[in-house]
């Protein structure tokens, strides 16, 4: 793709001699890979797309910042001289260019902007040979719906060129107020305004006397955004020692690790929790901020499990002690949650992968909580899921109860059963393989039912579809579903957040009430839906993997 440029006034338009061409962005915005970002004109050509589609942007205030991976700096200051060009009024960016997806909702709300610019690939790993992403969320913080993304691929299609304007790049190093023609940059410390929300709903008294008593912790920024977070919170605020915060200098390569909070990709927190005996409580969280994991001495807690025990003790934070509108989870995370709602009397809706979807009902006031087995929860405080709230969360809780995680995972296991569960992620798979395994399983759906499946009998099978019941639209085509009997179900998808190739996801549950074992290794409790499902999709000869890249 090829440009020329001319003056006119304060802008130059550049234009493209052949439109910009690309795969359509998925629901998490644009995220390819580092390289291709920095073709000429390529990241110019798709913030374009976005400013002319997003609505309000004449005379309106956007909020803009990234996860401090590579190629954050450069893209900050072309977005800026676009937006100038564009007829923003304002852009209020933070310190270094660093700012969290739960922070930037959180900002977008409190300053009524028209929305965000979040410059992240989430948990993908970064620099000049990893990814690079661009996601835009609307006016009430949220990831923009499906029309707006679709608004977007058909204005690139036809794009002839861009607007900027001429203008020296701006140090992002202190806070203070700027001006891009017309535009006015206020640059603003990004961790300020999520703490003192924070602090609006736990109680940080009773959290700092626990973690400055006998209660060692250890925060695994893994080199990512949620560093300069947590040093303010963890340490500076509640008081834990300052070593408690592992890999907490934001690294535009993330220090060459794959910022993921799994028990893959956080292997040495993971043996300082389950392996080691210093620590009662370890967390860490991803990219953007917006996922995250939870341990306990010897003891991991799983996604799905994650969401079911806040929703059970969510009296004991301040903010939610007057109890939840309902509840929401995504339809391959396990439905423990499920269980919980039906105690408590409230609405527990089953939705796409997406927090979209979530959006939409913490928009209509339906719910409260809400989360996915992809290690993201999150509430009604932002519309993105939030990996610190989640941390501080767990530790109100433990500070309330005073017992370690294991206690707490054991009662609720004794008092709601046990969601035995597993993801089996293969990553980097070629595409034609991913999808023909993919169809080749949905075409074997039809049939399926009654047959015997891992010793027990298939009641149905489909592909998921959902109807929002907020605003009545459809969304189909979201995961093969294999229910047995007994409540157990596999679910197999395709993941669309890698760059190189596809990921197959296979979702494994299968429920034990409280009377039965509660205290099997989940690959072993689920082994024998394991062996069934691998055979039925035939993955090892499909994929040409003997074994997943990713158990969690």
């Amino acid at each position: 793709m090829t440009a020329s440029a001319s003056a006119d006034s304060a802008n130059i338009f550049v234009r493209l001699e052949a439109p910009f061409t690309d795969q359509k962005p998925g629901t998490s915005g644009l995220r390819k890979s580092s390289r291709q970002f920095e073709q000429p004109n390529y990241l110019e050509s798709f913030v374009e797309a976005v400013l002319l589609t997003l609505p309000g942007v004449q005379g309106g205030t956007l909020v803009l910042g990234g996860d401090g991976r590579y190629g954050n700096l450069r893209a900050i200051n072309v977005i800026l001289r676009m937006g100038a060009a564009h007829g923003l009024s304002k852009v209020i960016i933070t310190t270094g260019g660093i700012l969290s997806t739960p922070a930037a909702s959180n900002l977008i709300r409190k300053r009524k902007a028209i929305g965000g610019i979040i410059l992240s690939a989430s948990h993908n790993p970064g620099g000049p040979d990893g990814d690079f992403g661009v996601k835009v969320n609307g006016a009430n913080g949220g990831p923009t719906p499906g029309s707006f993304t679709d608004a977007v691929f058909e204005c690139t299609k036809s794009l002839e060129q861009y607007a900027i304007v001429e203008a020296p790049a701006l140090s992002l190093d202190t806070p203070g107020v700027h001006s891009i023609g017309a535009m006015q940059v206020e640059i603003i410390d990004g961790v300020d305004d999520f703490v003192e929300l924070m602090q609006q709903l736990f109680d940080f008294d009773r959290i700092s006397t626990l973690l400055r008593g006998d209660f060692p912790l250890a925060f695994d920024a893994m080199h990512a955004v949620t560093g300069p977070y947590a040093r303010r919170v963890f340490v500076d605020l509640l008081g834990a020692p300052s070593n408690s915060i592992r890999n907490g200098m934001p690294l535009e390569d993330f220090g060459g690790g794959h910022p993921d909070p799994n028990l893959t990709y956080a292997h040495d927190l993971a043996t300082l929790l389950l392996r080691g005996n210093d620590y009662r409580f370890g967390a860490a969280c991803d990219g953007d901020g917006d996922r995250n994991m939870i341990l306990g001495h010897r003891c991991f807690v799983n996604p799905s499990d994650s969401l079911a025990v806040l929703t059970a003790n969510a009296e004991l934070a301040p903010a939610y002690g007057s109890g939840l509108a309902g509840v929401a989870r995504s339809m391959p995370t396990s439905s423990a949650v499920d269980v919980v709602a039906k105690e408590l009397g409230i609405d527990c809706f089953e939705t796409p992968t997406g927090w979209k979807f979530f959006g939409n009902l913490l928009d209509a006031g339906r719910i409260t909580l809400c989360g996915e087995e992809s290690f993201g929860t999150g509430s009604n405080h932002v519309r993105e899921k939030d990996g610190l709230w989640a941390v501080l969360f767990w530790l109100q809780i433990l500070a309330v109860r005073r017992c370690s995680v294991a206690d707490i995972m054991n009662s609720h296991w004794e008092r709601f059963g046990r969601h035995y569960y597993s993801r089996h992620d293969y990553e980097a798979v070629p595409s034609d393989a991913a999808h023909g395994l993919y169809d080749r399983l949905e075409g074997l759906l039809p049939g399926l039912v009654g047959q015997s499946f891992a010793g027990r009998k298939i009641t149905g099978s489909d592909n998921f579809s959902y109807t929002d019941p907020v605003d009545q639209s459809i969304t189909q085509g979201q995961g093969l579903r294999i229910l047995l009997e007994d409540g157990s179900r596999v679910v197999v998808r395709l993941s669309g957040t890698g760059t190189k190739g596809a990921t197959i996801r296979v979702y494994l549950e299968s429920y034990v009430p409280s009377s039965g074992d509660l205290h099997q290794d989940p690959q072993i409790a689920l082994a024998d839906m394991i062996s069934s499902i691998n055979s039925l999709a035939e993955i090892q000869q499909r994929t040409g993997m003997e074994s997943p890249s990713v158990i969690t």
